[in-house]
């Protein structure tokens, strides 16, 4: 047998190349908008570093208006700083548990439950996502008012559902069409959203529309989704009426937290409290402790942020009641509108936003995402259009009411002048 050569060099293997790789976005996230912080804020933070001063009326953000938080709350999370630096339990700390427990105990009529029924979240929105996620399959279908606020269609699809949207009827304040809604419940519908006060409209749903609700989900054996984070937030003498007040017979999940009606947007303390018959939903419940544990808990400062805040005098009274900023401001907004030639608003009685409508007949709108950043350019003003909130026409937009009353009186003068260029 011949030995091989030595002498002659060894072929060296030709090394494997991979292709430049190129990465796309999830396909999950091909229908998920949230214009809210989408390409128009981009384009308002690309402005500011340019050096424009731009007015950002596109998310409620109160301390950017001058909104401080109650000193009390801040002293007692600063005082707790020294025993926040760890972990929590899933589910939160048992004092800021208690004392949600104990707001709502104040509440003729509210169902009763216990700590174990209470989450604390990284803000509401952290709750809706892992609400989504633990209760929807590929394909099932949630009700979702029409105009919403996206973050629930948005997390919604990110979980595999079906966002189905149900009228909201400008023509009746902007209430829920308690006939659509029940036309558009299939097999698949598991559940429905509610957003009372609402968000964008700033209605406040009357009682005959809350009970109609429930019994919706009553008959069809729906899960109620209650978004109730501006109840402490009503002007004219509304009255908030809970969903889970309505209906304490039907599984019911109110979201609710700090960042409004406190003022600390930016503490991320949120909470979402099960009611009716949890017997009904133990597997349900098992997929939301799992995703609890798995986030491992909130941040623990703003969590101790909680009990201050629902205990004793409740300051947002006083800037909703007679004489109050946000009133004048919510007034501003509503008489300023009314002026601009083809305008209309249905006043809000509560949150803190309106949502007016441009008469299609004047303006001939077919791009109200064009529109926005014609507004943002021209006078550096950011808003967000109504095919932000899911609406299928192009004349609705909606309007931050946070501003100084002056500073919204100017703001919507100059909105009058920008539309004038615009109308037939």
């Amino acid at each position: 047998m011949n030995e091989p050569d030595s002498s002659q060099p060894h072929p060296q293997p030709t090394p494997w190349r991979r292709q430049v790789p190129t990465f796309d976005q999830s396909d999950k996230l091909k229908n998920v908008f949230y214009d809210l912080r989408g390409p128009l804020a981009q384009e308002a933070e690309r402005m500011e570093a340019d050096g424009h001063s731009i007015l950002k009326l596109n998310t409620g953000n109160p301390a950017i208006f001058g909104f401080d938080a109650p000193d009390v709350i801040m002293r007692d999370m600063i005082a707790n700083l020294p025993v926040s630096q760890g972990y929590s339990t899933s589910k939160g700390i048992l004092p800021a548990r208690r004392a949600v427990v104990t707001r709502y105990e104040l509440i003729d009529g509210f169902p009763a439950f216990d700590l174990d029924d209470v989450y604390l979240g990284n803000g509401v929105s952290e709750l809706i996502s892992m609400t989504t996620q633990a209760l929807l399959n590929n394909g099932d279908e949630v009700l979702i008012p029409m105009p919403d606020y996206p973050l629930w269609t948005a997390s919604t699809t990110l979980s595999g559902g079906k966002p189905v949207h149900y009228e909201l009827d400008e023509d009746d304040e902007w209430n829920p069409n308690l006939d659509d809604i029940r036309a558009k419940i299939t097999d698949r519908t598991k559940a429905i959203v509610v957003i009372n006060p609402n968000n964008p409209t700033g209605a406040v749903y009357p009682k005959h529309i809350v009970d109609g609700l429930a019994q919706i989900a009553r008959e069809h054996g729906l899960m109620i989704l209650a978004d109730e984070i501006y109840d402490r937030i009503l002007y004219d003498g509304a009255e908030h009426i809970s969903m889970a007040e309505a209906a304490p017979d039907v599984l019911t999940l109110t979201f609710n937290g700090l960042s409004k009606a406190y003022r600390v947007a930016g503490y991320r303390a949120g909470w979402l409290i099960i009611t009716g018959p949890k017997n009904q939903a133990a597997g349900f419940i098992e997929g939301l402790d799992l995703l609890a544990g798995t986030r491992l808990c909130s941040n623990v400062p703003g969590q101790h942020a909680i009990q201050v805040a629902l205990g004793g005098q409740q300051s947002i009274y006083g800037l909703t009641g007679e004489g109050g900023r946000l009133l004048r401001q919510r007034n501003v907004a509503v008489e300023k509108l009314g002026e601009i030639p083809g305008v209309s608003v249905v006043k809000p009685r509560g949150a803190l936003y309106a949502f007016p409508r441009l008469d299609p007949e004047l303006y001939p709108i077919e791009d109200d995402t064009q529109l926005m950043l014609d507004l943002l350019r021209q006078e550096k003003i950011l808003m967000v259009q109504g095919s932000g909130f899911n609406m299928p026409d192009k004349q609705h937009f909606r309007v931050v009411t946070l501003p100084w009353a002056s500073q919204l009186e100017n703001a919507l003068e100059r909105l009058g002048n920008f539309l004038s260029n615009y109308r037939r």
